[in-house]
Order: structure tokens, then sequence, then C-alpha cells
């Protein structure tokens, strides 16, 4: 019986790897033949693809395969039955309520029992004033590289604004310092809940579990049991419902290809390889060095956040990874308390890949006009970015919010931002994936300082 499950184990470690292999093959040339004039053989070749990558996702069944295959089947579905796919988002508006209905709960379990079960609340202080100068400095790294990208790649100058005068979005103000952080504290956590404020949330639960601590043991332990076992609940819960993912992802590409359309999006491609050309970049320039400097496994991490990386890149909304985020994380290696008091502060302060698309928008908007910004003016406009994001913070589409609100305090007109919009749903997805991917890292990097990693790791499993 043994031997069988042997001989079985080792014919799914050797199919799996020509399967995915032929499927590779497959999915480019379908996508040249369809480009060429032969659009059957494309789909026939492109649905080849996909159902060689089911076979694979069958062998090795893991939550980012399924991701992948469904995000493939579901541009194919865009492409070739865009009436149908354009009926598919409801679906990924159901993952989406679900893990709003997870957020708030499972933020408030782990903040709190972190906090509590954790006997020097200094730490606490020292590991957020830790959190916000990283946030800080990795961000304005993002901004400087996005405009830098931008400036070399000069996609802006191509474009031809429409001769017609187009009704821009009346722009919005950002908000002063002071009303900034007199958001940051919710005046009903009730209200905070339903509006999904996730940093007032986290903020009440770190006030909250500070109180507890306080508490006396023998009054403390009886409600820190009841919050500990509502963690492990919602995190069982996150797991149920991360199973609609591959299925969320697949419809979230089917809805943006089937509703925008490939042919429509070409002439901005070029803004969009660049975005994505700075994130590589970004990558390799800042983020692996830190996780050298600050001796984390890469290996390991990249296999960590594969999972919440993958789902937030395919429905374009970080909220729907960080449950999975925070698991994964805390599997990783790094506490409780920091990923559940880092990874959400993050989500407001911490926005990496957001501020390489802001400043690199920003420029967009300047070349698209005919604008040449001086570098006293590029040096401006990144200083207002800089705290136009942090005074939106956690608003919905808060990127276009700043963008509309830097191009009005810097004198650029709105109009070419409407043509940004029509690309957004592409870089979104890599926005969103950078912005997973560098919370992660935030709280695998301040539990380093924190000497709070673990010295060795046990050998990886498959």
């Amino acid at each position: 019986m043994t031997e069988t499950i042997a001989a079985r184990a080792r014919a799914k470690a050797r199919f799996f790897p020509i399967l995915a292999l032929t499927g590779i093959v497959l999915w480019p040339t379908g996508v040249a033949a369809a480009l060429l004039g032969f659009p059957t053989s494309g789909a026939v070749l492109r649905v080849a693809a996909i159902s060689f990558f089911a076979c694979a996702a069958l062998l090795r069944s893991s939550l980012i395969l399924w991701t992948f295959l469904a995000m493939l089947a579901g541009v194919e579905l865009g492409l070739d039955a865009p009436h149908v796919a354009t009926q598919t988002r409801f679906l990924g508006d159901l993952f989406l309520r679900l893990i709003r209905m997870i957020v708030a709960p499972l933020l408030f379990a782990t903040i709190t029992t972190g906090i509590a079960a954790h006997s020097q609340l200094r730490t606490i202080g020292r590991v957020a004033v830790k959190a916000l100068i990283y946030f800080e400095v990795v961000t304005t790294l993002g901004l400087i590289l996005g405009a830098a990208a931008m400036n070399l790649s000069g996609a802006g100058w191509a474009v031809a604004l429409p001769a017609a005068q187009v009704a821009a979005p009346a722009a919005q103000s950002v908000q002063g310092w002071q009303q900034a952080a007199l958001n940051l504290f919710p005046e009903n956590i009730a209200q905070a809940v339903a509006q999904n404020q996730i940093l007032q949330v986290a903020i009440f639960s770190l006030m909250f579990g500070v109180a507890l601590a306080l508490v006396p043991k023998p009054k403390r332990v009886p409600l820190l049991s009841i919050l500990q076992s509502l963690a492990d609940t919602m995190f069982q819960l996150t797991r149920i419902v991360m199973l609609l993912a591959p299925l969320a992802a697949g419809a979230a590409l089917a809805y943006t290809v089937g509703g925008l359309g490939l042919a429509t999006l070409l002439p901005l491609g070029k803004l969009v390889l660049t975005y994505y050309a700075a994130l590589a970049v970004f990558s390799l320039l800042v983020l692996i060095p830190i996780l050298i400097a600050f001796r984390i496994p890469i290996a390991r991490f990249v296999a960590a956040v594969g999972e919440p990386a993958a789902i937030g890149f395919a429905t374009t909304a970080s909220e729907a990874a960080l449950p999975l985020a925070m698991e994964r994380m805390e599997e990783f290696g790094v506490p409780r308390w920091i990923v559940a008091f880092v990874i959400p502060t993050g989500y407001s302060f911490n926005m990496t890949g957001s501020s390489v698309y802001l400043s690199m928008a920003a420029v967009f908007v300047a070349q698209a006009a005919g604008i040449h910004l001086t570098l006293v003016q590029q040096i401006a406009m990144l200083a207002t970015l800089m705290l136009a994001s942090k005074g939106v913070a956690g608003m919905p589409r808060a990127v276009l919010v700043v963008l509309l609100a830097t191009a009005s305090a810097i004198h650029l007109p709105t109009a070419p931002i409407l043509l940004i919009l029509g690309i957004d749903a592409l870089m979104d997805m890599g926005r969103t994936l950078m912005n997973v991917v560098g919370n992660c890292m935030a709280s695998a990097v301040i539990a380093r300082s924190e000497r709070a990693l673990p010295a060795v790791w046990e050998p990886m499993e498959f």
C-alpha cells in the first residue's frame, strides 16, 4: 500500500512539470495566433493551454495554482464571450463581502490577544515607531523611482488628448494633517466596522488590548481566552472563504477584459509596461536588498506571500488578501501581535505599489498635457504626493483621489487622468500585489529588528 502511494507521488511529480510547461508554451502561442489573424486557432490553443494547466493543478493542488488557472480562464472568457464575462462581477463582489465580514473581528481578536498576552507594553510603542519610519522610507523610495521611470520612458509625450474639451472630474481637496490625525480614531467603533475603516478598528483594538493588559491577571485571563478562541475561529473561517478565491479571481479578470477589451488598452500599453518594469526594478533595488540586509530568506518569504499576493493581483483589492496575508506571515514565523499591528497599519501608511504608481501617473499627466516639469517642480510634486497619500488613506480608490488633488495643487490639467482611468484596472493589479507584498515584508522586517524571527527555519515543504 505504501509503495503504491509512493509510486503515485512520483508519477505526479514527473507529469506536473510536463503539463505545466506544455500549457506555458501553448498559451502565448494562442495569443500570437490571434494577433496574426487566426482567432479561432488562437482560441483553441489557449483553451488547450488552460486544460493542461487544469490537469497540472489536479496533480499538485494549491490555492495559488487554482487562482492562476482561474485567472487564465477569466481572461479567455472575457475575450471569447464578453457579454457573459460582464455578468460575472457578482462573484467577485460576493467574495469581497465575505472578506469584509471577516476583517474587523479578525483584527480585533488578533491585535487584542497579541497585546494583552504581551507582558512588555513598551515594546509595542517601539515597534510602532519602527514601523512608521520603515513605511516612510520605503514609500518615499517608491515615489522617487516612479518619477524617474516615467521621465526615462516618456510614455506621456506620445499621447494625443482629444480635441473636444473633456469634462474632468472635480478635484478633491486633501485633508489637513489635523483632520487626518483625527480620523485615525473612531468616534463609534460600530460605525468604523460598518464602514470598513481598517485603521480605526486596529487603533481601537490596540487601545483595548493595552487596557486589557493592565487589568489584573485573574480578571484578564477569562476574556483573553474567549478572544483567543475568536481569533482561531476567524482564521478557520478565512480558510473556508478562501476556497472561493480562485472563482472570484477568474470572475474579476473576466469582467475587466470583457468590459474594456484588450484593443482599447493598446494605445496606453507603454504606460502599463513602464509601470510593471518600475515595479520589477523597485523589487530588485529596494525590496530584495532589504530582505538581504535583515537576513530574511528570500525563497521562503516568496513562498509565504505567493498566495495572498496572487489574490490581491487578481481581485485588485488589498483587503481581499489581508486575512490570508496575516495567516501566512504568522506561519512564516512573525509573532501574531506584530503581524496584527504592522500589516493593517501598512494598509494606510505603506502603500508601496501605490507610491510608484502615483509619481509615475503624475509625471505622465504632465507629459500628456505637454508640460515640462523642472527638477524643483518634481521635488515639490513628490512632497505633495507623500503628504497627500497619508491624508486620504483608507478611502476607496485613494490613489485616484490623491492624483486628482495633486494635479490641482501643482496646476496640472485633470483631463489626462481620464485616459489613465481606462487602464487603471490593469495597473491596479500590480499596484495591489506590491502593496500586499510590501506590508508582509514590513512585518517580517520589524519582527527581525525585534529578534522575534526564528534563527533557524525548518526545511520547507512543497
